[in-house]
C-alpha cells in the first residue's frame, strides 16, 4: 500500500474550505429527496432512479461485502476497468462504485469524473445497522469519524493539513475553518493561539494529529469509533506539550515533585535562568522578588497555574495567574511616607509604625489557626475515644481558633457586667462549635461540592465511589453540627445563667450516634483512599494542592482537615465538664451536664464497639482474600480474629516439612494455610482498585474443639521455638501430632500458647486452661529444627517438591482407593496381623498420610510415651499414649 501523502484528491476543489455549507446543502438535498410523495405541487410523479453497485477489483472478492449486500437487497456487478462500464454516466442508473483501496489510479479516476466511491466497511456498517448506504459527494470509505465535527490549529506547512483533512473526509467526518460550540474535537499542532484557548474553555478534546493517522490504520474494523474515550485518550494534547518550566523559591522535595509531574504531563524542566525556558513558576508565598530580570517571552507565573493545569488537563491561560511583588495598599503607602523628607518625619515615622502594626493585626485574622506538626495534628488516637484525657484541653491546642477572632458575627455576644467562669466556657464552647462548622462548611464546599460537580473540565477527578470513601457523612454531621452551633447562639445570646446548656446535647445525641459511627470507623479507609488516589491520579493531586494553598484552608491537607471530626466529641466532652465544675449545685443544669456528659461516653462507647466490628469484618475478608480457597463458613457473626502466626511445618501431615505455615486463631477454630508456590495475578474490581493475589493456600480449617492438647517443646540446641498441638479429627480413630516452629519474636510463645489453651478452653467450656499445656522433649516427640534454615535443608526441600510435580505429571492413572486398601492390609499381614483384623480396624476410617501407608515412622504419627510434665504439678505423671 502505498504512502499517505498520496491521499490528495485530484479535484478541482480545495480541500482546505470549510465544508460546513457543502455538507449542509448535502443535508437539504437528502430531505428533498427522502420524502418525493409530500411535495403536492407535483402532479406526476419524479421517475424512478434504480441504483447500481459497481464492486471494482478486489473489492468483487470480498466474500463478506457480498453477504452483506444480499441483506441490504441491493444489486451489484464486478468489473476489473471502469472503461468496461459504457453506461456508467447513465441517468437511469445511480452507479456507487465500491473500491477496497483509495490510493491507486482507479480511484483517482474516479474522483475526477465525480462519481459516489465508498469503501467495503461502509456497507458492512450499513448492513450491520440495517441501515441504507449513506449519500456522500466525497469519497467515503469507513464510518469511524462519522458525525463528528473537527477544527485545526498550529499546522504550518500546507501539504500535512490537506493529507488530515482528507483522511477526515474520508472517515466521514466533517471540517470547520472557524472553532464553534459545534466542534467536537479540535486537532492541535500547539498549545497556542485562540482556538486553544477556546477548546479549554468548552471542554472541548484537544488532541494530536496521530490520532487521525492511528484512526485511519483501523479503518477496516467495523465497530471501531475514533471518538472512543480510550482510544482518543491516547492522543490527547498534554498540558506541558512544548513548555520548558523552571521552579523558584519551592522546597527540594516540592521541587522533585514538580519536575516529576512535569515530564508525567509532556513537559521538561531546566535551571532558573535558561534563556530556553518558557514558563517561571514561583512560590508565592517565599518569592518576594525576582533574582534577574525575565525575558519578554517568559511567563513568570504562581504555581496555581501549574497545578490547575493539571486538574484541568489542559495548559491554562497565564493571565490570570501572572506573578507580581505581592505590595498591599497600605504597605505601599507606608513606604511612600518613608521617601519624604519633611520636618515632621518622627510623626510620619510613628504614623507608618501604625499602619504596619494595622496590617499585622489584619494579617493575623484568620479562621484557621498555624500549621502545626504532623505529630501534633494526629495525636489523638482515634481507637480511644473514650480516653478524653489524651485530647487538647481548649480549642487552641485543638487547633480550633475561635470564630468571633475571626470573623465578628453580626449578632455578637452581649457582654454582661460580670462575666462568670461559667459563661467564659459557655463561650468557649461556642467559639469552637462555630469554627468547627466553618471547617466542615470549607471541607463540603472546597472538596466535595467541586468533584461531585458534573462537566469537570477533562471529565471526573475521581469516581463517585472514591468521593464517598473519603468523605462519608461529613454533611450529616454538618447538619447536626449547624442546629447545635443555632441553639448554642440563642443561648448566648440570651444568657442567664440557669440556662441549660445540656439539654442542647441531650437534644441532638441521637443524632450523634447516628452520624459520627460511619465515618470514624472508616476513617483510616477514607486516609487511604486520598492517599491512593493522590499518588495514582494527577489531577486529583493538583486539586489537593490548589485547595490547600487558598486561605480557606489555613494551609491545612485535606486529611488533616477530615481528622477534625474524629477529635471534636473527646473535646466537647472536655468542654462540658469544665462548665460543671463552674456551675453552682443549686442549679439545675448540673444534673443535665451529668447526663449530656454521659450520652457522649455512650455514643463515643458506641462508635468504640462499632469500630471494633467493623475492624474485625474487615480482618475477615482480608483472610478470606488472603487465603485460596478459604471455607465460606468461616465468615460468622460470632466469630473474630484472635491472632496470626507466622511458622514453619514440622512434620509431614499437613504440607511438606519446612514449609512455611500462617496460623489464623479464630476464637472456636484454627485457620492452617500454607504459603503459595505459584501466585496468581492480581484481581482488579470493577471500581478500578487491584487487589493482591492471594499468598496462602487453605490447608485445613479445624475447630478447636478438635485440639485435646499443646505441648511446649524445650528449647535445646536442636529445637528452638518449637510446640504441637495434639488433635483428634472427627474421621481419625486415634490421635495426630502437628508441629510448628514460630519464625517470628512476637507474640511470645509463652504467650501465644496461653492465648491458645484460653480459647480452646472457652470452646469445650472448661475453666482450667493452663491444663492443657504440657512439656515435652524434643526428643521424645522426634522433634528438631536444627536443618530449618539450612542452605542443603532448603535445597532437599526443593528437589522433593519438583520430584512430586515430575511425579503427578506423568502419573496416566490415580491409584484407585481399592489397590491402596489392599496394599495396605498386605503390609499389615507382614507384620503379623490378619488380613481381616487390618481390615476391620481401617473400615469407615480415612485413609493416612502415604509416609504410614509405607511403613516409614512419621514424627507426625508416632507413638508418645508419656514423659509430659504438667507445669502446675511436680509429680511425675502416669504413662500416656496420645496415639
Amino acid at each position: 500500500m502505498a504512502d499517505n501523502s498520496t491521499l490528495v484528491s485530484e479535484t478541482g476543489r480545495s480541500l482546505l474550505a470549510d465544508s460546513s455549507v457543502l455538507d449542509s446543502k448535502i443535508i437539504e438535498t437528502s430531505k428533498e429527496n427522502a420524502f418525493p410523495g409530500s411535495v403536492l405541487d407535483i402532479e406526476e410523479e419524479m421517475p424512478q432512479i434504480e441504483t447500481r453497485v459497481v464492486l471494482v477489483q478486489e473489492a468483487g472478492k470480498h466474500e463478506e461485502l457480498l453477504k452483506a449486500l444480499e441483506e441490504i437487497k441491493m444489486p451489484y456487478i464486478k468489473t476489473d476497468t471502469i472503461e468496461e462500464l459504457g453506461d456508467s454516466d447513465s441517468p437511469e442508473f445511480e452507479t456507487i462504485f465500491i473500491v477496497s483501496d483509495f490510493q491507486d489510479s482507479i480511484f483517482n479516476n474516479l474522483c475526477k469524473a465525480d462519481c459516489r466511491v465508498i469503501g467495503p466497511p461502509v456497507v458492512l456498517h450499513c448492513a450491520q445497522k440495517g441501515e441504507p448506504l449513506p449519500f456522500s459527494c466525497r469519497p467515503l470509505y469507513c464510518a469511524s469519524m462519522l458525525n463528528l465535527v473537527l477544527c485545526f490549529t498550529g499546522f504550518r506547512k500546507k501539504e500535512e493539513l490537506v493529507k488530515l483533512v482528507t483522511l477526515v473526509h474520508h472517515m466521514g467526518g466533517i471540517i470547520r475553518r472557524d472553532f464553534s460550540s459545534k466542534v467536537t474535537h479540535l486537532v492541535a499542532n500547539s498549545t497556542h493561539g485562540d482556538k486553544f484557548r477556546i477548546a479549554v474553555s468548552l471542554g472541548t478534546p484537544i488532541v494530536k494529529a496521530e490520532w487521525i493517522y492511528k484512526a485511519w490504520e483501523k479503518r477496516n474494523e467495523i465497530d471501531f469509533c475514533a471518538a472512543d474515550d480510550d482510544f482518543r485518550n491516547q492522543f490527547k494534547v498534554l498540558p506541558f506539550q512544548d513548555c520548558m518550566l523552571s521552579f523558584l523559591g519551592f522546597s527540594d522535595d516540592e521541587k522533585a515533585n514538580m519536575e516529576e509531574m512535569t515530564e508525567m504531563q509532556g513537559g521538561h524542566y531546566l535551571p532558573v535562568g535558561d534563556e530556553r525556558c518558557t514558563h517561571l513558576v514561583v512560590e508565592e508565598n517565599t518569592v518576594k522578588d525576582l533574582p534577574f530580570e525575565p525575558l519578554k517571552k517568559l511567563y513568570v507565573v504562581k504555581q496555581e497555574w501549574f497545578w490547575g493545569s493539571i486538574q484541568m488537563d489542559a495548559r491554562a491561560g497565564e493571565s490570570m495567574y501572572l506573578f507580581e511583588k505581592s505590595e498591599s495598599p497600605g504597605l505601599k503607602k507606608s513606604v511612600s511616607l518613608l521617601s519624604l523628607n519633611t520636618p515632621n518625619s518622627n510623626r510620619k515615622r510613628r504614623r507608618l509604625k501604625e499602619t504596619l502594626a494595622q496590617l499585622t493585626r489584619e494579617t493575623d485574622m484568620s479562621p484557621f489557626p498555624p500549621r502545626k506538626r504532623p505529630s501534633a495534628e494526629h495525636s489523638l488516637s482515634i481507637g480511644s475515644l473514650l480516653d478524653i484525657s489524651n485530647t487538647p484541653e481548649s480549642s487552641t491546642t485543638n487547633g480550633e481558633t475561635p470564630k468571633s477572632c475571626a470573623r465578628p458575627s453580626k449578632n455578637s455576644t452581649p457582654l454582661p457586667l460580670k462575666q462568670s467562669a461559667r459563661w467564659q466556657v459557655a463561650k468557649e464552647l461556642y467559639q469552637t462549635e462555630s469554627n468547627y462548622v466553618d471547617i466542615l462548611t470549607t471541607i463540603i464546599q472546597l472538596f466535595q461540592v467541586p468533584l461531585e460537580k458534573e462537566g469537570q473540565l477533562g471529565g471526573p477527578i475521581l469516581a463517585q465511589e472514591e468521593i464517598k470513601t473519603i468523605f462519608g457523612s461529613i454533611p450529616d454531621i454538618l447538619d447536626v453540627h449547624t442546629k447545635i452551633k443555632e441553639d448554642l447562639e440563642d443561648l448566648m445570646m440570651n444568657w442567664t445563667e440557669s440556662k441549660s446548656i445540656g439539654d442542647i446535647i441531650l437534644k441532638y445525641s441521637k443524632d450523634l450516634l447516628k452520624t459520627y459511627p460511619p465515618f470514624v470507623n472508616f476513617f483510616e479507609m477514607s486516609k487511604e483512599t486520598i492517599t491512593r488516589c493522590e499518588k495514582q491520579k494527577p489531577r486529583f493531586h493538583a486539586f489537593l494542592k490548589i485547595n490547600q494553598a487558598k486561605p480557606e484552608c489555613g494551609r491545612q491537607s485535606l486529611a488533616e482537615l477530615l481528622i477534625r471530626p474524629v477529635q471534636r466529641l473527646p473535646s466537647v466532652a472536655l468542654l462540658l465538664n469544665d462548665i460543671k465544675k463552674h456551675t453552682a449545685e443549686d442549679n439545675p443544669d448540673k444534673i443535665t451536664l451529668e447526663r449530656a456528659i454521659e450520652s457522649l461516653k455512650e455514643v463515643m462507647t458506641h462508635i468504640n464497639e462499632d469500630k471494633r466490628k467493623t475492624e474485625a469484618q474487615r480482618q475477615f475478608f482480608d483472610v478470606v482474600y488472603e487465603v485460596d480457597g478459604c471455607p465460606a463458613n468461616l465468615l460468622s457473626s460470632h466469630r473474630s480474629l484472635v491472632q496470626r502466626l507466622e511458622t514453619v511445618a514440622l512434620g509431614d501431615d499437613l504440607c511438606d516439612r519446612g514449609e512455611q505455615v500462617t496460623l489464623f486463631l479464630f476464637n472456636d477454630c484454627l485457620e492452617i494455610a500454607r504459603k503459595r508456590h505459584k501466585v496468581i495475578g492480581a484481581f482488579k474490581s470493577p471500581h478500578g482498585h487491584t487487589r493482591p493475589p492471594a499468598s496462602l493456600k487453605h490447608v485445613v480449617l479445624m475447630p478447636l474443639s478438635q485440639i485435646k492438647k499443646v505441648l511446649d517443646i524445650r528449647e535445646t540446641e536442636d529445637c528452638h521455638r518449637a510446640f504441637a498441638l495434639v488433635v483428634r479429627p472427627p474421621t481419625e480413630l486415634n490421635n495426630k501430632l502437628l508441629s510448628f516452629q514460630m519464625t517470628t519474636e512476637e507474640p511470645p510463645k509463652e504467650d501465644w500458647l496461653k492465648m491458645l489453651c484460653r480459647h480452646v478452653a472457652n470452646t469445650i467450656c472448661k475453666a482450667d486452661a493452663e491444663n492443657l499445656i504440657y512439656t515435652a522433649d524434643p526428643d521424645s516427640v522426634e522433634v528438631n529444627t536444627k536443618d530449618m534454615d539450612s542452605t542443603l535443608s532448603r535445597a532437599s526441600r526443593a528437589i522433593k517438591k519438583t520430584s512430586k510435580k515430575v511425579t503427578r505429571a506423568f502419573s496416566f492413572s490415580k491409584t484407585p482407593k481399592r489397590a491402596l486398601r489392599r496394599a495396605l492390609m498386605s503390609h499389615s499381614a507382614t507384620e503379623g496381623r490378619s488380613p481381616s483384623s487390618a481390615n476391620e480396624s481401617y473400615i469407615g476410617s480415612r485413609l493416612t498420610s502415604t509416609s504410614s501407608l509405607a511403613g516409614i515412622s512419621s514424627p507426625s504419627l508416632v507413638s508418645l510415651p508419656s514423659i509430659f510434665e504438667k507445669r502446675s504439678h511436680t509429680l511425675s505423671r502416669s504413662t500416656t499414649h496420645l496415639i
